[in-house]
This record gives structure tokens, sequence and C-alpha cells, in this order.
């Protein structure tokens, strides 16, 4: 059975309205950030507004579907890492692909960051889940001897959200600066 916000199976208009919804909040929100308007992605969609919210009752709603499958590859990724990739080397890729995958839309990262203190938040589980899954990474780092043992997980993700979250503040940012920035953050917490 195909993955919905609810239990039941959607009939086959309401998957396609689903599905549209979801192409025109990823072009919208590409185009302006996630701020955009619930009622334009409607209207680009063809479907009133009501229609949206049945599939999708919040913003944040709609952000941690269009956001699972990033999340469920990220944590795959990790998984694969955590068995054929040096401590270091592991956490070092799985950092950048989680830099790359928060900062997809502008604004994206301040929800995120916001959500992980907001259980009643439709994004807090897959935040958590992120957190998990990158506290791990740290950890076998660590133990390995790759990184400062006095570095706390939510030192490490918090400046891996500055990271993003200016990485996100320079739209024409290139991968190279990117990766650069998390090299910088990298020699300060890697051990000598």
């Amino acid at each position: 059975m195909e993955r919905t916000p609810s239990a039941r199976p959607l009939r086959a208009d309401a998957k396609r309205n689903r599905d549209r919804l979801l192409e025109r909040a990823r072009e919208l929100f590409l185009e302006r950030g996630i701020d955009a308007p619930l009622e334009e992605i409607a209207a680009r969609a063809g479907v009133g507004v009501g229609t949206l919210y049945r599939h999708f009752p919040t913003r944040e709603a709609l952000l941690e579907y269009l956001l699972r499958e990033r999340f469920d590859a990220l944590t795959e990724l990790a998984n694969e890492l955590a068995r054929e990739s040096e401590p270091g080397a592991a956490l070092r890729e799985w950092t950048l692909r989680f830099v790359e995958a928060t900062t997809v839309y502008r604004g994206l990262v301040g929800a995120l960051t916001a959500t992980l203190h907001d259980p009643g938040s439709a994004l807090h589980a897959a935040c958590e889940r992120m957190r998990g899954v990158g506290a791990d990474l740290l950890a076998r780092a660590r133990e390995a001897g790759r990184m400062r043992a006095d570095v706390s997980t939510e030192e490490f993700l918090t400046l891996v959200a500055g990271v993003a979250w200016s990485g996100e503040q320079m739209p024409d940012a290139s991968p190279h600066e990117r990766r650069r920035l998390l090299s910088l953050m990298f020699e300060g917490l890697e051990r000598d």
C-alpha cells in the first residue's frame, strides 16, 4: 500500500490531487521558500485550499511529507556508511548530505531547528530521527578517536545547523562553498 498522511488508501482522484499538490509545493518552495502561501500551492495545483488541508492539515505536515523521502535516504546512507566507511569519514559524508537535504528550500533550516523542541510539530519525529542518526555517527567517530570527546551531540548539531543556515543565506553558494564551511567546522572538531 502507498504511504499517505492518513491510514486509508486514497481514491484515484484524491491521489492525483495529492500528487499535484506535492509537485506544486516543491516548485513554489524552491522558488519562494517554505513561507510561500499555501493558497497559491492549491491554486497552482488546480484544487481548492480545502483539498490541500484535507491532505496536509498544516504547513509542517506538507513539509514532513516532502522531506520523508530525503530523510529515509539519509537514514539508509548512515547505515551504509556505518558499515563500510571509517567513522570520521562516515560522519563527514553524512553531514554534507544532511546539509544538502536541509537547504533545498529557503527557511527550512530554521523550521527544522525549531521543531526539535516542539513535540507537537508534524516535523518533530523526522527531526528526532535525523538527530538520532547524527548522534550515532558522532558517537562512532568519537569512539574511533576521530572527534573530540568533549563535543556533545547538541553542540555538533548546532554547528551543523549553523553551516546549513549560512549556506541558505548565500543562495548562490556552490557545493564547494558548503563543503568548505563543513571542512572548517570539522577541523575544529576532529582530534589531531
